[in-house]
């Protein structure tokens, strides 16, 4: 989970970057939205992860 902290970390610096840079806001927010969506694929990454070790458990 490491990993999901260094990457919101990344869109909470492109949101700080979209306040203060007037100019390429668009720019920063539009960075900020592909790091979220990176977030949301590590979370469902590791449930499906989770998932898989849980059922082979459940096999054995």
């Amino acid at each position: 989970m490491n990993r999901l902290v260094e990457i919101r970390s990344q869109e909470s610096l492109c949101r700080e970057r979209a306040a203060l840079d007037f100019e390429r806001r668009v720019f920063w927010l539009a960075q900020a939205q592909e790091w979220k969506q990176r977030a949301l694929d590590e979370i469902a990454y590791h449930f499906r992860e989770c998932n898989v070790v849980q059922a082979e458990l459940a096999r054995n």
